[in-house]
């Protein structure tokens, strides 16, 4: 797998059939190295929440359907895993913080409680060494290590504090592979910042890859080793995070980074990208982004560009990559 925990190769996942048939992800690519955060960055409804649940196992099926594709963990081939292999492997191998942690806490169980059923079914813990284990991930993600978090619900907690609790029950199993999938977005900036610095501290001490899924590109920056850009299914430019933020080729790559708010760009309007996302189940022939692009030509509507290689470690899917840029 060349160094890499996580290898997407060619993942193509439908909902319905026929005319109904919403084609959500369309051909991805995508790995995450050992030790690194790799972001997926594009906005809502391009495909990214759909990816990532797909390789926590979580996606229903129906109404999904996966058409075509592997995801490999180190040497697993997670696609033809049974469902109580998937439970094995999910928390203990893989885990995943998600956006709203209210969602995902048990209101009727307390922290201390969720933590320690973790550490009991994946590492067959006593009730006494989970019991401690639990106070040491809670010193971890920055709650104090003391018994007031452990005993208290959900709904006793902060914003803040319950996604360092859920961030907690993520890595209390040691995972490889850590998915974080908007865990910012509903909290205030001061905590974004927090949680993101604790992200970065958990991947440093823990040597975890993450794979970073986000629509915010100011937090991408901040977090990021690799980025990969996805709109309508499929990826459209990858690279270093420096290829990306400052040697960006694709043109939605471009407009994204130029409808950043930015001190510089104080007292003029910022840029912004034209239309919409297309609809899953109506996505445009050829270059999905051609109907919203500035550079589009004849061409764009009738053949689906490739990924071309620009340098070692950054390419891009364009048949424009050569023409001028002006904003």
């Amino acid at each position: 797998m060349n160094g890499s925990i996580l290898e997407i190769k060619d993942l193509k996942i439908s909902f319905g059939t026929g005319e109904k048939k919403a084609s959500a992800v369309r051909g991805i690519d995508l790995d995450v190295m050992k030790g690194e955060i790799h972001s997926l960055v594009g906005e809502s409804g391009s495909g990214k929440t759909v990816t990532s649940t797909c390789v926590m196992g979580l996606l229903p099926e129906p109404p999904a359907i996966i058409e075509s594709g592997t995801i490999k963990y180190k040497d697993l081939e997670l696609l033809s895993l049974t469902a109580e292999e998937r439970r094995k492997t999910r928390g203990k191998e893989i885990a995943m913080v998600f956006q709203e942690p209210s969602k995902y806490l048990n209101p009727a169980m307390k922290v201390g409680e969720q933590i320690t059923e973790m550490l009991r079914l994946h590492l067959g813990m006593n009730h006494s060494e989970a019991l401690k284990r639990a106070i040491e991930i809670l010193d971890l993600v920055g709650l104090g290590g003391n018994t007031r978090v452990l005993s208290s619900y959900p709904h006793e907690l902060s914003g803040g504090m319950k996604q360092r609790v859920m961030i907690g029950i993520a890595i209390c199993c040691n995972p490889s592979l850590l998915i974080a999938d908007e865990p910012t977005t509903a909290l205030d900036v001061t905590l974004q910042l927090q949680i993101l610095k604790l992200i970065m501290k958990l991947r440093r001490k823990l040597g975890m890859g993450i794979l970073f899924i986000s629509h915010d590109l100011a937090v991408v920056h901040d977090i990021s080793d690799r980025v990969s850009v996805i709109y309508a299914g499929r990826i459209v430019e990858s690279g270093s995070r420096a290829d990306i933020f400052e040697s960006p080729r694709h043109p939605y790559t471009r407009l994204l980074l130029a409808s950043i708010p930015d001190a510089a760009k104080r007292g003029r309007k910022l840029a912004a990208i034209s239309g919409r996302v297309p609809d899953a189940e109506h996505f445009p022939p050829g270059c999905a982004f051609h109907p919203r692009c500035p550079l589009a030509e004849d061409g764009c509507s009738q053949a689906q560009p490739e990924m071309e290689k620009i340098r070692e470690g950054h390419s891009a899917a364009c048949f424009c990559l050569s023409k001028e840029w002006t904003e």
